[in-house]
């Protein structure tokens, strides 16, 4: 008989790309990654991806959530969490510790374990610790999961404000004047480390910014004006991290600059300028996410600034070696020139975020800054690069 009269069989369509989004987290920037998470997961083209929900809890455990973006804003100022996206308290998700198996599980107490399916791209939305700062990055390295953004050690420097300046001066960018006390230092002698501070104030004057060295969003920073809120700053900023950052105030304007990863090489948006909250004191947490502080986009400078600032932009990327995506900061000071001041590898992703309004106004809508940021990893391999 000829094979001609069979029936044939229907072609099985191609599977799509299944993407991951990982989010919440243990560092105290955990109900922002949720809320990126909820506007990446709306903006996902699930024709295109299919899509699989991960929170870690504030404790660190991995579950399941439930896919309703609309359910990850903030409500009333309060912020969302992950505990309130899942039904099971005991469910973890595992990834495979083995680059040959991308096979997701879900386990329960009892239970036999699920097999979820594999996973081809995780999308990290966490901020800050145990997220943004390259611990997850090497368990996705391990697994042998491709994954958006920078690699380990961008992801660690991105993170390290102290480490993060020395990568830019060893690189011929500019930085402002800061001082550092480790834990060590405060713990041995507080006075010793206090005095350093009070020395440096004398140096540079008031105002200083004292702040978590491995925090982000704003969180755990405080504008000094003098001593008498100095012992306050610090233990603030020490509830957050054990070491801690102090910054001169540097009198100019704030700029941003998103730089996205293409085919080609990294790209500068147009720049944002942040001017200053008139309810606070300056740019921070409630300022950026609750009460919205709206930034200018573009920013009001000339076309040589404009170019420059995109430049050092693109240099700041290099330097740290990163990978997909940063927001680079930068003061335009009184005498005109640039001074970095920090790099975000994982930088707000929600739609009133800057990066992505800087993407929008130089013509990438958000939808599509998600779709580039996903095809850009599915390019690259893990490992070494």
């Amino acid at each position: 008989m000829s094979t001609q009269n069979l029936p044939q069989s229907p072609e099985q369509p191609p599977r799509k790309p299944r993407v991951a989004v990982v989010f919440g987290g243990r560092s105290s920037e955990h109900g922002i990654s949720v809320v990126t998470a909820g506007a990446v997961l709306k903006a996902i083209d699930r024709t295109k991806y299919d899509v699989l929900p991960i929170g870690i809890t504030r404790d660190g455990r991995w579950a399941l959530t439930a896919d309703e973006p609309d359910r990850m804003a903030i409500v009333d100022r309060r912020q969302p969490s992950v505990d309130q996206l899942t039904d099971a308290a005991e469910g973890t998700v595992v990834l495979p510790l083995d680059p040959a198996n991308r096979e997701v599980v879900y386990s329960e107490p009892g239970s036999v374990p699920k097999a979820l399916g594999e996973v081809d791209v995780v999308f990290p939305v966490l901020h800050g610790p145990y997220g943004e700062d390259g611990t997850l990055q090497g368990l996705l390295e391990l697994s042998g999961v491709p994954y958006v953004g920078s690699g380990v050690l961008a992801s660690a420097v991105g993170q390290d404000k102290e480490y993060m300046k020395r990568v830019f001066t060893s690189f011929g960018l500019e930085v402002g004047p800061y001082v550092v006390i480790r834990p060590r230092e405060w713990e041995n002698d507080e006075s010793a480390a206090r005095k350093k501070i009070v020395d440096f104030a004398g140096e540079h004057g008031w105002p200083l910014f004292v702040k978590p060295a491995r925090a982000g969003s704003s969180i755990g920073i405080t504008k000094v004006d003098g001593l008498a809120g100095l012992d306050e700053a610090i233990a603030e900023a020490r509830r957050h991290d054990p070491k801690i950052l102090v910054e001169a105030a540097l009198r100019g304007r704030e700029i941003e600059c998103g730089v996205l990863e293409f085919e080609d090489g990294p790209r500068a948006s147009v720049p944002a300028e942040i001017p200053p909250p008139d309810a606070h004191a300056y740019y921070d947490f409630e300022a950026k996410y609750i009460d919205s502080t709206p930034g200018v986009v573009p920013a009001p400078l000339t076309g040589e600034e404009t170019a420059e600032v995109r430049r050092l932009a693109v240099e700041a990327f290099e330097a740290a070696g990163c990978e997909g995506l940063v927001r680079a900061d930068f003061f335009l000071t009184e005498d005109g020139g640039f001074v970095i001041n920090e790099i975000n590898t994982m930088p707000g992703f929600t739609p009133i975020s800057m990066y992505p309004k800087m993407w929008e106004a130089t013509g990438l809508e958000y939808p599509e800054l998600v779709d580039r940021l996903v095809q850009a990893a599915l390019r690259r391999r893990t490992g070494l690069r």
